[in-house]
This record gives C-alpha cells, structure tokens and sequence, in this order.
C-alpha cells in the first residue's frame, strides 16, 4: 500500500520535470484505487486559446474584444477581466445576440465564469436597423422574382401538360373496361404531373429542404386519413372490383343477403336496387362485394316446391303420384325437368309429402305458379279420398286405463264441392311487368345513367 502511494508521487514529479502538460498528467496517472484518470475527473472543454503560454487577465480581454469587434452586432460591448471573471456590459439588438456572446467568452482558455450584463437595445436607431435589416431581405426576395416566376412558369408547363393528357379520355377508356377506371386514370395522371411541377419548382428556388418536409408532413397525413378513411377506400375498391367483374345485369331479379330486387345500376359508391315492392334500396360496394349474390334472372328455369300432409293411414306412394300427374297437367309447368314429389316426413298423425314443379320465368310468375299448383293437388288428393288431417292427440286418465284415441272419423265421401268460376286474374300466370318496367325507366330518364358501371357489352362473372 505504501509503495502504491510513493509509486504515483514519483510519475508526477517525472512529468512535471519533463515539462508535459497537466492534461497529459491527468491522462497518465491513475487513482490510488487503480480507476483511470478519464473516469476520476471529466475531459475538458474545447477552449479558444488567447494566446500561447499567456492567461493574464489583460490579454483575455483582448482577445474577448478582438472577436467581438469582428462581429457587428458585439461590436460595442464593454469587456473587462478580473481573476478570469469576464464581465460582458452594454447593449446589443437581441437577445440572441446575449446568449452568443457568453457563449464566445465562455469559450476563451483562461476563462472561469462570465458575468453577463448584457441588455437589448430598445433605442430608435436600434428599430431603425431592424428594419433595414427587414428591407434588405424584402429586397432580396425581389431579385428572386424574376427566378420565382420562371419556377412558376415551369410548374404550371408541367400541371397543364397532365390536364391535357389526362384529358384523352378516348385513350383511357381504350385501356379500361369500363369510364369509372377511365376517370380513376385520369385523376391520378393530372395528380401526378401537378405534383412533379411542385417538385420542379421548388428544386429551381432551392428549396428541397422545404419540399421534403412538406412531403413527409403529407405522407403522415395521408396515413392518418386512409386510416380514418379506411371504410371509404374499402368501398372505392370494391366499385372498381364490380366495375371489372360484373356480377349481374341491369334489371335482373337478385338477392344480395337478405335484401331482393331488380337492380337499377352500380355506381361508384353502392349498388341501387328497385324492391319488389317499388322502392329503391342503396347497398354500399363495399358490403355487396363481400355478399352472396342470388340471381334469378341468369337462369329462367326455376322450380316451385311447396308441403302438403295426409293421413298417416294413407298411401303416400299414390299420393305422389297422384300430385305429380296434376302438376304436369298445370300448363304452365314444364315437361322437363318433369315434376315429381317425395315423402318429407313421417308424423304421428300424418305423413309430410314435398311436390315439386318447373316453370320458364320469361313466361311465368313464380309466385303465381305456386299458388295455383297449392290448390290444384290438395283438391285432387282430397276428391281422391286423401285426408288432410289435423293433429292426432292420444289421452290416458290414469296408469290401468286403456288409451282413449281421438282416432278420426269413418271415411265418408267427400262432398262435391261447387264448381268456382275461375277469374281472369286467377288464369293470368305471366310475369309481372311493373317493376321490370319501372327499372327501365328509371334507368332512361335518370340524370345519374351515365354514371353507370354496369355495361351489357362485357362478359359477366
């Protein structure tokens, strides 16, 4: 321990013999706990040296003084030094100009505090500078018209280029299948060559700087609105996916979820469907792209079914027959597919028998088909002696007591029933018209037609 403690004395007076500096005894002479000299006490400062060899008080002040009479605004401060305490005093235009100036005498080897008195001047003259100093960047800026301007003149070369071309709205819709995509096209060309005269510009004012900064404020912009937005992309991008795919026709019979109609047209925000019922109903894009879609009107065969019960002592077999003949004697259902029937269910009182018949949508109404197919067949099962009964309920009063069956009546003819004269309205089984018709006008004598993106002439999905 002992010689640990001489061995440090012994390395000092050496270099101190030698003449190095003290920064170099302090990088050289470790602690007595063996910690280097740069963990026991911080590096210096950068210093502006006075003068070589020299820290007297009288040259720090000088050498203060020579750099602020360089510089104008500090031209006229007082400097004086007292033991290395440099005390700034007078007036200067700003405050900046304060705080730069302890900053340069801060700065001087030799320094150890600076006392800064420093104040603004508020005087005229002072105001008067600043606003020669004010005239002398309005000046500026006035030579820099003649640059601006051509800055200008370029930018606007470019803006009305992309105008013009995205003004060929021939070539677009050429290259797109239908005039949404052509406008989208557009749109983008003329922003595209807007923003590239931006850029131009700026790059002949020099101001790059000021671009990309305005560039990445837009682009987090933009990120916060597309999120803000996102239901409205979404449905953009599902028009334009329609647009391309086309799912149906205009005026076909469809059912999007849970919501049925003709359909009027698609536009670029939802598709417009005429109810059943004569109203017009909007879906968004967005929820008609992502629903299944049930057409109609793509195939006109369509098959009618409806349930029919008889009793559970009857002959099913002949009971389908039997209604199977009746439907294919209806004219209005087709031969082929031929109609048939099957046994749905058996209960406890009755047996649940499923008809089923086809008819040609263009020339038949399927909700008028099946009402006239309904009672056609429950009239020939019940004239044929087919019961079509009620619930069967078996009650027991008690444990030992024989179950009492409220079994049905014997069989008795049927009655005769009176022949129904059969209305004009009851023979009619055609389409209805009205809605079809309605949509065709709708379509024809709307100002929003044009904008239409279903088109006949592609090949739907």
């Amino acid at each position: 321990m002992a010689a640990r403690g001489i061995l440090p004395v012994f390395l000092a007076m050496l270099l101190g013999l030698s003449g190095m500096p003290a920064q170099v005894h302090a990088a050289v002479l470790p602690d007595l706990a063996g910690t280097p000299a740069s963990e026991a006490a911080p590096a210096p400062q950068q210093t502006i040296e006075a003068e070589s060899g020299s820290d007297t008080d009288a040259r720090i002040a000088q050498r203060i003084t020579g750099i602020f009479g360089v510089l104008e605004p500090l031209a006229k401060v007082e400097v004086t030094v007292a033991q290395g305490v440099v005390t700034l005093r007078g007036k200067v235009p700003s405050t900046e100009d304060i705080d730069r100036a302890e900053q340069i005498a801060s700065r001087v080897s030799g320094v150890v505090t600076v006392e800064n008195r420093l104040r603004r001047d508020t005087s005229v003259e002072s105001s008067v500078g600043a606003l020669n100093s004010v005239s002398s960047r309005i000046a500026g800026l006035v030579k820099m018209l003649p640059l601006a301007g051509a800055a200008l003149l370029v930018a606007a070369v470019i803006a009305l280029f992309g105008y013009l071309l995205a003004s060929l709205g021939m070539v677009w819709r050429r290259f797109t299948p239908n005039q949404f995509l052509a406008e989208l096209i557009a749109s983008a060309v003329r922003f595209v060559f807007v923003l590239g005269g931006i850029v131009v510009g700026l790059n002949m004012l020099g101001a790059g700087a000021l671009l990309g900064a305005v560039l990445g404020g837009a682009g987090i912009i933009g990120i916060a609105l597309g999120f803000a937005m996102r239901d409205t992309i979404e449905n953009y991008v599902a028009s334009i996916l329609l647009s391309v795919r086309q799912p149906f026709r205009p005026n076909e019979w469809v059912v999007i979820d849970t919501h049925e109609g003709r359909v009027i047209r698609l536009t670029s925000r939802a598709t417009i469907l005429m109810t059943l019922d004569g109203n017009h109903l909007r879906i968004p894009n967005s929820s008609v792209f992502k629903a299944v879609i049930l057409n109609y009107t793509r195939n006109p065969q369509r098959r009618f079914d409806f349930v029919l019960g008889i009793d559970a002592d009857d002959d099913p077999t002949a009971a389908r027959h039997l209604g199977a003949d009746v439907l294919a004697g209806l004219d209005f259902v087709l031969d082929e597919p031929a109609p048939t029937a099957r046994v749905e269910e058996v209960g406890d009182s009755n047996i649940l028998i499923r008809f089923l018949g086809w008819i040609d949508q263009d020339k038949t109404d399927w909700y008028k088909a099946r009402s006239r197919a309904i009672p056609a067949v429950k009239d020939a099962l019940e004239q044929a002696g087919f019961a079509i009964p009620e619930p069967i309920y078996r009650l027991r009063f008690d444990p030992g007591a024989a179950p009492v069956a409220a079994g049905k009546p014997a069989a008795t003819e049927p009655a005769a029933k009176p022949a129904t004269p059969v209305t004009p309205l009851e023979e009619h089984v055609g389409p209805d018209d009205e809605i079809a018709e309605m949509v065709e006008r709708e379509r024809q004598e709307s100002p929003d037609a044009r904008k239409d993106l279903l088109d006949p002439g592609r090949p739907v999905e």
